[in-house]
């Protein structure tokens, strides 16, 4: 009887944490919704001029800003504007003159495949890194790490990419210029995914691969460096504090292996904080990669969101930025799930 209570009273909690749950995630949705819109509304341009251009006539723009519901009051606007978004209409956009669900399907993978790659950069350097840093505090290595952190963070990122085109690619030939692929390259490859390394995998198209890794791996070194900065210092942080725990004293006191200390115990227990750090740097990347697209001419969805603000393309712009803030609520999501696996205690 009392193990059954117990199991009825555990299912009522995590039945009670999911509601919760949901309902903080539809609450977050809803605020971005709301943000966007008024930010629509606020920004000093006529949606209206640019569906119809400034050459309209009068009967033109006033039948186009009653197309717009523009005439009805805010709350309505609003209650048009989440109905259409949640039924995936974004609207059209006018620098493209396609649906704005297909440019961001079309866009998006590109920026998800620089930012990945930028992240993973970031945390097999950054992470052990800041361990290194954090074991020999105060000695060279240490040192090191600190300066190549504080120049991570300091220095321009459109500066680092236009050194990096300048070193690289034009003096030295070691990686791919401006784009995704070379223009011989192009259209080879069915888009499945969208991301170009795993279509050209999946077709077999290998000689693809091999090009389209030479062009992304250097602006993703450049966002790779900035994740980097971020990830070993924060680590450091983490670390210097856990070795000086009295459990790292026992631990040493029985005997154990410095690395088994380092490596297993105190980056054990530093696990959930870097999660949450790896995903603020991910998002970062997704969200501020607008630089790195613009000098590499690399078509993802900054590039776009960019080019549509500089158009008046407010549809576009709105839209751009619903994905990139969703993509935020999906990354805390998925951090809280992972920290439940890492750490049972967050249960």
């Amino acid at each position: 009887m009392s193990t059954l209570s117990l199991s009825s009273g555990a299912l009522r909690r995590g039945g009670l944490a999911a509601a919760k749950l949901l309902i903080a995630i539809a609450l977050t949705l809803l605020g971005l919704l709301l943000v966007t819109f008024f930010i629509g509304r606020v920004m000093p341009i006529d949606p209206v001029l640019a569906v119809v251009g400034d050459r309209a006539t009068k009967e033109v723009y006033d039948a186009a800003y009653k197309a717009l519901a523009l005439d009805r009051p805010l709350t309505v606007q609003f209650w048009i504007y989440v109905t259409n978004v949640l039924q995936g209409n974004f609207g059209n956009s006018v620098l493209t003159s396609r649906p704005i669900v297909e440019d961001v399907i079309r866009f998006f993978p590109a920026t998800l495949e620089l930012a990945t790659f930028g992240t993973f950069i970031g945390v097999v350097i950054g992470v052990p890194l800041g361990v290194q840093a954090a074991v020999h505090q105060g000695k060279w290595i240490d040192q090191v790490a600190r300066f190549v952190g504080l120049l991570g963070y300091s220095a321009p990122v459109f500066w680092l990419g236009l050194m990096g085109l300048l070193i690289f690619y034009a003096k030295l030939d070691w990686v791919g210029g401006p784009g995704r692929l070379d223009v011989a390259f192009d259209d080879l490859v069915d888009p499945v995914t969208g991301v170009l390394l795993i279509d050209a995998a999946l077709a077999g198209e290998w000689e693809v691969f091999t090009n389209a890794f030479g062009h992304l791996i250097l602006p993703a070194a450049v966002l790779g460096y900035s994740s980097m900065a971020y990830i070993s210092r924060m680590t450091r942080s983490f670390m210097v504090e856990q070795l000086r725990q009295e459990y790292i004293t026992t631990a040493r006191v029985k005997g154990l292996s410095e690395r088994r200390i380092v490596w297993g115990h105190a980056l054990g227990n530093i696990a959930v904080p870097l999660i949450t750090v790896i995903a603020l740097s991910y998002a970062h990347l997704l969200e501020g990669s607008v630089l790195t697209e613009t000098v590499f001419a690399w078509p993802g969805l900054g590039s776009y969101i960019t080019a549509s603000l500089l158009n008046a393309d407010m549809n576009a712009v709105l839209g751009g930025t619903l994905v990139v803030g969703a993509t935020f609520i999906l990354l805390n999501l998925f951090c809280d799930l992972l920290y439940r696996v890492v750490d049972p205690r967050a249960k």
